[in-house]
């Protein structure tokens, strides 16, 4: 699945070498927000990590956790969205997208994945809690601004 999900950038240089006409537009953008998404991720972690030390028997609220409650998941997202747009632009032929789009369609389901056993495990902890409830009701599981708050009855949803 990572050659598929990196596909983008390999399909790229080698368009490139070949002498195909490619936009570097694109390029930069990709590798913008894939710095996006490594930051994003690297900040949930420190901030996590921070939460746990000052209580480690509550859950993590604060800094990006207001946002979404797996923000490190969407940074692995947005990494990966980077290296999606870094392909357009780089002609790209049909059998080279349906590539890039598997690998695309593999990490997003890696993740909602991982979100949907994080929200279990979490359920199990904090079922008594009601902070976490309220936060839970209130904050989306992955994406900003999409009102998607569990994944839990997604069983289809089993890496």
């Amino acid at each position: 699945m990572y050659v598929a999900q990196v596909s983008p950038v390999a399909f790229r240089l080698a368009n490139t070498a070949e002498g195909l006409p490619v936009c570097d537009l694109w390029a930069w953008i990709g590798a913008g927000v894939m710095l996006c998404g490594i930051l994003l991720e690297a900040l949930s972690d420190a901030q996590k990590n921070a939460a746990k030390k000052r209580n480690p028997k509550r859950f993590a609220d604060t800094g990006l956790y207001r946002i979404v409650r797996c923000p490190n998941y969407l940074g692995e997202v947005v990494i990966w969205t980077g290296a999606l747009l870094s392909g357009i632009g780089a002609s790209l032929c049909v059998w080279q997208w349906v590539i890039v789009a598997i690998g695309y369609a593999g990490i997003l389901y890696v993740m909602f994945s991982g979100a949907r056993r994080l929200e279990l495990r979490q359920n199990e902890v904090y079922a008594n809690d009601p902070e976490y409830q309220a936060y839970v009701k209130k904050t989306p599981i992955l994406i900003p601004l999409l009102p998607i708050y569990s994944l839990a009855k997604y069983k289809w949803l089993q890496a």
